[in-house]
């Protein structure tokens, strides 16, 4: 309770009083909740037109949009690609099994910004991937890669892949091969044992490793704004903007109180009723 007060709820509440302020050009560049007027009285200034203007202005809606969208294809990959690697590292025996967890880990001991900074020398025209391809022949003329959607995809699912592993492999590793071999002796084939056994016992790491992909995956910054081009419209991006380059923090506060509760209320909801299954 103490961690989420801190880590929380306090700067929740902040941006919360900054988001109900007009924006100024002084420092801080928002204004007082209240004033004392001449008489003495307490005039109240807070209003909510920022998120008024919020829901007139399409901009923020279309980046809203773009940005759920992008956080949920890129889940989608990450799970289609974690899934297999986790159920493979959580059936390999030891000492193999302690070695691939070591690769999945491996790439956190450098630094993130490098990282996706590598990707720009592999996805440029005059990259590895294009020379790759050019010397074997399969394209004539360098694909364009860089400064897409596509790069912003691979930049995401390749950082937060190991995030979708890790809890993958935490919930499948606890499966008890008893299962699987009685379902094997009364007749059922690999599939339909994995459809009705492995998958719905897994179910909690996928939910897992989907909402630790897709909760930061909305709030990107650096990896749109290295790999993806100008179109490319992120809620992160937009709040870049608005508290560094407009400097109008009333509304940059608006739009991260917004996101949060949109992010937010669903994972709540989801708890819940995760807790409503769950047997007493």
């Amino acid at each position: 309770m103490l961690w989420l007060f801190v880590f929380f709820l306090v700067p929740f509440l902040v941006l919360g009083r900054i988001s109900i302020a007009e924006s100024m050009i002084a420092r801080p560049p928002y204004s007082p909740l209240w004033e004392r007027g001449s008489d003495g009285s307490l005039e109240i200034i807070a209003s909510l037109d920022n998120y008024r203007f919020l829901l007139s202005d399409a901009l923020y809606r279309n980046a809203y949009l773009s940005s759920f969208r992008v956080a949920a294809i890129s889940t989608i990959f990450a799970l289609l690609i974690g899934y297999p690697l986790a159920y493979y590292i959580a059936r390999a025996p030891e000492p193999r099994r302690s070695i691939l967890l070591l690769l999945v880990i491996l790439p956190f001991w450098t630094s993130f910004l490098l990282r996706v900074y590598a990707w720009i020398g592999f996805l440029r025209r005059d990259g590895v991937i294009n020379n790759i391809l050019t010397w074997a022949g399969v394209i004539d003329e360098p694909l364009v890669m860089m400064q897409t959607d596509f790069a912003v995809y691979i930049g995401i699912v390749y950082t937060y892949l190991p995030f979708m592993i890790l809890p993958l492999y935490a919930n499948l590793v606890k499966l008890d091969g008893a299962l699987l071999e009685a379902a094997g002796d009364l007749g059922a084939s690999p599939t339909v044992t994995f459809l009705t056994i492995t998958l719905p016992l897994s179910l909690p790491g996928i939910v897992a490793g989907s909402m630790l992909v897709f909760i930061p995956a909305i709030g990107e910054y650096v990896i749109p704004a290295l790999l993806g081009g100008p179109d490319t419209l992120m809620i992160g991006r937009v709040l870049w903007d608005e508290f560094f380059a407009s400097r109008d923090w009333p509304v940059a506060s608006a739009v991260a109180i917004v996101m949060l509760v949109l992010v937010v209320l669903p994972i709540m909801w989801l708890q819940s009723v995760q807790n409503r299954e769950v047997p007493k």
